[in-house]
């Protein structure tokens, strides 16, 4: 045995044990002197008593079907715009004439004979002329008609002086969109 009363055989006193010198320029550990270790060390991940199966990802759309709904609204929605800025142009459906009043005119008067043009409410201009009983034709007159509008009326301003009768007749020819005509009859009397 050793005499030495500082002498211990335990693990804690392992500093007595000579050992070769460790170099002078060496950093220590943060464990002054040296470490013992004991055991099999760290094992490695025990594996699990059962299989674990992880829940599958969500798939993912792609990212153009997210978008599909909302393109699709938008595309209808320009489409109709664009057609009712340029779609089908005016287009006459019916055209009747008769005088505003639907009398016959007195002695000196003025008779107002007018057109009903119906239309399918597409803005446009109509082209027409008048074409009177007694020769007289007007020229090429246009009325234009705003969208959303599905009738335009044109008037014919007929004057009539002096006594007798006259069997009066206006025609209204429409020029431009397509060729439709309409015709009234009336009569002009003045018995003084």
């Amino acid at each position: 045995m050793n005499d030495d009363d500082e002498y211990s055989a335990t693990v804690l006193g392992s500093h007595w044990i000579d050992r070769p010198q460790e170099p002078r320029d060496a950093v220590p550990d943060r464990v002054e002197g040296s470490v013992l270790r004991f055991g099999p060390g760290v094992t490695a991940a025990a594996p699990a008593p059962f299989p674990v199966v992880l829940p599958p990802r969500p798939r993912r759309r792609p990212e153009w079907r997210r978008y599909t709904l909302a393109g699709a609204v938008l595309l209808g929605v320009l489409g109709y715009l664009a057609w009712q800025e340029w779609g089908p142009g005016l287009a006459v459906r019916e055209v009747s004439a008769a005088t505003a009043d639907g009398r016959d005119p007195g002695c000196d008067s003025t008779a107002d004979v007018v057109a009903l043009v119906r239309t399918n409410g597409r803005p446009g201009t109509i082209a027409y002329r008048w074409l009177r009983s007694d020769g007289t034709r007007t020229e090429a007159l246009s009325e234009r008609v705003p969208r959303g509008r599905d009738e335009a009326r044109l008037h014919l301003l007929w004057t009539f002086r002096g006594e007798g009768v006259y069997e009066a007749s206006a025609t209204v020819e429409i020029l431009s969109p397509g060729s439709r005509t309409a015709r009234t009859a009336f009569t002009y009397r003045c018995d003084r």
